[in-house]
């Protein structure tokens, strides 16, 4: 049987607890067009103002983006901003229940001006402030009821003092007692706040500043000085446009060339892979496979402007650009392909491959693929046991998008997302079937195709007309 190769599909729903510094980015977008005469300065000609949940409110969005069940843990101040960010993450469908009120605290705001998709400037409005007793403890209270029904904890740390050295100790304490994963994404120069976290995830300058060496130091000596003083069991350390490196305690490297198309922005990037690693440890992935998916929605989250949201649609087209196998899903692997297809249209193929690579067959693929170009193709393979090499072939033609595997798949994916049109073929015939249903009764080259369904090719000479 044909393994599913694709990291994107073994990605399942999990249930993340977000614990950090949320605040409101805000994105005022125009045009340059002259020089203000009051100062040398451009002046910026407004049209669109938009804002969405920053810090670890974008940590949220990218996990939500990916089938997360987020629960939020953070605080805001009694102002316009903290309400405008509350209500954008409940409308996301998050438990707000954690996100507490703090009097006389100010919801951080980063205005972010962007002309012509390129940010000219950042006015940020905050005053980072340290938590009281008081409020720490009900901080605590609501996180540990919130750990039993967790399958892995984000920290999110900004800087801006929810973050106390005792809710910190105390998170990273019970989740280790009831084995859930702990990931950190850190701030400041003392990493030892964070200390027997699962894996903690600082960029290059802040591990070059927590270890305390110079920028010519080799890495390998910043990450060993790191995991003797934080006594983490792994180290990612982003580097922007130049990847990841991981480090485990046992004295293993990793490096993650990040692949990407054009470096716009990397703002916000880094939030993407702690989601990514999140699901992927949620889902009991390795942390190797989960750093090459993070790697590669880090390099899609650089090519776009401000803080940015990855989806599983989004992931599915990038890596099917890298690595054709990702194309076969079975029963166990339904959840990414239904994301794949979010918003598209598709057509659905249904074949055996005993039939083999016939001419017929891949003109039937080609004259369905140009007839439906705003459609994405799904090869549906009825066999209980399919050729290995039949199954790889198509997946290397471009003229296939997706190939499902066993009976029960198509069934339950077509219960959520109707195909637009379904085929099958016979005697070297491309059949058009009413009902994706019909599709599934059929069994193997003895069925009797019924007389209702309509013949899309009158004769195989017509393909070969049109061939020609």
């Amino acid at each position: 049987m044909v393994k599913v190769v694709g990291l994107l599909s073994q990605l399942n729903t999990v249930r993340v607890l977000v614990i950090g510094d949320f605040m409101l980015d805000t994105y005022t977008r125009g045009k340059v067009k002259r020089i203000s005469p009051e100062a040398p300065v451009s002046v910026l000609h407004v049209q669109s103002e938009d804002s969405l949940p920053g810090g670890a409110g974008n940590v949220v969005l990218n996990l939500i983006s990916l089938g997360a069940k987020v629960t939020a843990i953070g605080r805001v101040g009694e102002d316009a901003a903290g309400s405008q960010l509350i209500r954008s993450l409940e409308q996301e469908g998050v438990d707000v229940s954690g996100i507490l009120l703090q009097k006389g605290f100010q919801t951080p705001v980063k205005n972010r001006l962007i002309a012509d998709s390129q940010q000219v400037l950042r006015v940020d409005f905050e005053t980072p402030s340290p938590i009281s007793e008081t409020f720490e403890q009900l901080v605590i209270k609501k996180i540990l009821s919130h750990l039993e029904s967790v399958d892995i904890v984000t920290v999110s740390d900004y800087g801006k003092g929810f973050l106390s050295r005792l809710l910190l100790r105390t998170v990273i304490q019970n989740a280790k007692k009831r084995k859930i994963p702990i990931i950190v994404d850190p701030k400041g120069v003392d990493f030892t706040v964070y200390r027997y976290a699962t894996i903690l995830k600082p960029n290059l300058s802040e591990a070059y500043a927590a270890a305390k060496l110079p920028l010519d130091a080799p890495l390998d000596h910043v990450a060993d000085v790191l995991l003797q003083n934080v006594h983490v069991d792994m180290l990612l350390i982003t580097r922007s446009e130049e990847g990841m490196t991981l480090f485990t305690k046992e004295g293993e490297r990793m490096d993650f060339p990040v692949r990407l198309k054009e470096v716009i922005d990397v703002t916000g990037a880094g939030d993407t892979v702690l989601a990514v690693i999140s699901m992927a440890l949620g889902n009991g992935l390795g942390i190797k496979y989960g750093a090459e998916i993070a790697n590669i929605a880090a390099g899609m989250a650089i090519e776009k402007v401000g803080c940015t949201r990855i989806n599983l649609s989004e992931l599915a087209v990038r890596l099917l650009e890298y690595d054709v196998e990702n194309k076969i899903f079975d029963e166990e692997h339904l959840f990414a392909l239904k994301h794949a297809l979010n918003g598209n249209q598709y057509t659905v193929l249904g074949l055996d491959s005993t039939q083999g690579m016939t001419t017929a067959l891949f003109r039937s693929m080609r004259q369905i693929a140009s007839k439906t170009k705003e459609k994405k193709l799904i090869v549906y393979l009825r066999d209980n046991e399919p050729d290995e090499e039949f199954v790889s072939l198509l997946s290397s033609l471009s003229e296939v998008d997706f190939i499902i595997l066993k009976c029960e798949s198509l069934k339950n994916l077509c219960e959520i997302i109707r195909p637009e049109e379904v085929y099958v073929i016979k005697d070297d015939m491309l059949i058009s079937l009413e009902n994706p249903s019909d599709l599934l009764e059929l069994s193997m080259a003895s069925t009797i195709i019924p007389k209702q369904l309509q013949f899309l090719l009158a004769s195989q000479s017509s393909l070969q007309g049109e061939d020609a």
